[in-house]
């Protein structure tokens, strides 16, 4: 057998390899993504006060922190037993969406645009953020400008854009003030035209690589995330919705809370990640894990948008019924992860103008006092890469005995495996591999926008070493990014 290794995969936010199996007749016979970094929240929380959580949790990413902060907190919500102030709710719900609207645009702007707008066979050495901004400054230039919207609004809620330790259990810290929301108000119309005009580029791309939506992750498989009562996009209540791809719905008002009766989560001794499945259906074995009864799922904004029954606003309900029309039942290539961040954010926009247009938003009465009246709580929200659950168990006390913590990123791991091994055996033939081929297989990774080692990143080159081995140990080929 031979070995192709990918080692580290670049332009994700994390550490990760991928190996790439050949058998004896040089084809692809399998493919793993390995995450080789350990982060251990899960361990050193034992013994911390719950009262702490949020602001800990937090930590756990640079990217997405308001995502580990609300789920945290609402965690607490259940230990507690309380209704939290409306206000609160709302005040949760706009960072919410400002954190999925900034982290959307790294996604597709920073990590992803380099690829689509320069090409996948394009120079490494010029196909990147740096890159971009020489080639389309207007692009870049917008980009900055929708990530810093969306920063914004975290800081002025929380006091800072990046881990604010504002939402506590029984609610939030600090209000709304009038002059915050004035300021994001007159901001609107300037992100609101950079992101349509984001999306007509986008859709004008497709055919360009009709090649890569056929082969990045399109294959069958279960969707899941957070729809309202009525089947709305939702990203922060709501009850959870499995949808299969011919857009049948295959479980729905599932609570959150309960997921442990229908979500499983296997391990494997190659990787950190762990990857989670439907529990009614089992997990999906090299022998099954290809078939459309497998326990195999995917969540994240092609997922929110396949199994919603609409946004519930209108710009983004119009893009939504012309990215419907790309696919039978539901849009199964992963490659349109880029297109629906582009539409979340669009709907992002448009739910913050309808909070801000609320006159409760400026309320103070913000937090519900209670002590512990519950033993364990499970907090979930909609992250940028999908839902995303804290389980903490705790003492009479408050102090923290066990905490799980179920990661979008990990949610997607059994696809993205699958996703890799499609890549490969679509682009990979023989002994050799060029840089566009290289290129093909990260950019399949980086479509889901794993979040992997939780911490931002220095912009730079990474270095990217890549071997083929035969079965004997000779090496056919080596190829190196530095």
């Amino acid at each position: 057998m031979k070995t192709i290794v990918i080692d580290p995969v670049t332009r994700i936010e994390g550490h990760a390899k991928i190996s790439i199996y050949l058998d004896d007749f040089g084809q692809v016979s399998d493919a793993r993504f390995h995450v080789t970094e350990f982060r251990g929240f899960e361990r050193f929380c034992v013994g911390r006060p719950l009262w702490e959580m949020p602001g800990i949790t937090a930590r756990i990413c640079g990217i997405c922190p308001v995502s580990h902060l609300l789920a945290s907190a609402k965690a607490g919500d259940r230990i507690l037993a309380c209704r939290i102030p409306t206000a609160a709710t709302q005040l949760r719900r706009l960072m919410n969406l400002g954190q999925i609207l900034q982290s959307h645009a790294l996604s597709f702007f920073h990590l992803s645009a380099p690829d689509l707008l320069l090409g996948m066979d394009s120079d490494p050495e010029k196909r990147n953020i740096f890159g971009l901004i020489a080639a389309e400054p207007e692009l870049a230039r917008g980009g900055i400008r929708l990530r810093q919207f969306g920063q914004e609004i975290i800081e002025l809620l929380g006091g800072k854009k990046i881990h604010p330790s504002w939402a506590v259990p029984g609610g939030v810290r600090d209000p709304l003030t009038s002059e915050a929301r004035s300021h994001i108000q007159e901001r609107i119309p300037q992100v609101r035209t950079i992101i349509i005009n984001a999306i007509g580029l986008f859709k004008g791309l497709l055919k360009k690589y009709e090649k890569e939506a056929q082969t990045f992750g399109n294959f069958p498989s279960l969707f899941m995330g957070l729809v309202t009562d009525k089947g709305l996009w939702e990203t922060y209540d709501g009850h959870i919705r499995f949808v299969d791809s011919g857009g049948n719905i295959v479980a729905d008002h599932l609570d959150p809370t309960n997921f442990q009766e229908f979500i499983g989560e296997a391990v494997q001794t190659d990787s950190y990640l762990k990857s989670p499945y439907y529990r009614p259906l089992g997990y999906p074995d090299k022998s099954d894990h290809c078939r459309l009864d497998s326990g195999m799922y995917r969540v994240g904004p092609l997922a929110r948008l396949n199994i919603c029954s609409h946004i519930g606003t209108p710009l983004a309900d119009q893009e939504l019924r012309e990215f419907r029309s790309h696919d039978n039942g539901t849009v199964k290539s992963s490659f349109f992860y880029h297109y629906a961040r582009l539409i979340e954010i669009l709907a992002c926009i448009e739910k913050i103008e309808i909070l801000l247009d609320d006159p409760d938003i400026l309320s103070t009465h913000l937090r519900a006092e209670a002590g512990i009246n519950q033993l364990v709580g499970v907090g979930a929200s909609e992250a940028p890469r999908g839902i995303l659950f804290h389980h903490y168990q705790v003492d009479e006390n408050g102090l923290m005995q066990k905490v799980n913590l179920v990661i979008a990123t990990g949610q997607n791991n059994l696809a993205m495996n699958r996703t890799v091994a499609q890549i490969a055996r679509h682009f990979i033939q023989g002994s050799e591999i060029n840089q566009g081929i290289l290129n093909r297989v990260e950019a399949g990774i980086r479509a889901f926008d794993p979040c992997l080692s939780c911490s931002t990143h220095a912009m730079g080159k990474m270095p990217l070493y890549i071997e083929l081995v035969a079965a004997d140990g000779t090496v056919l080929d080596q190829v190196w990014r530095s």
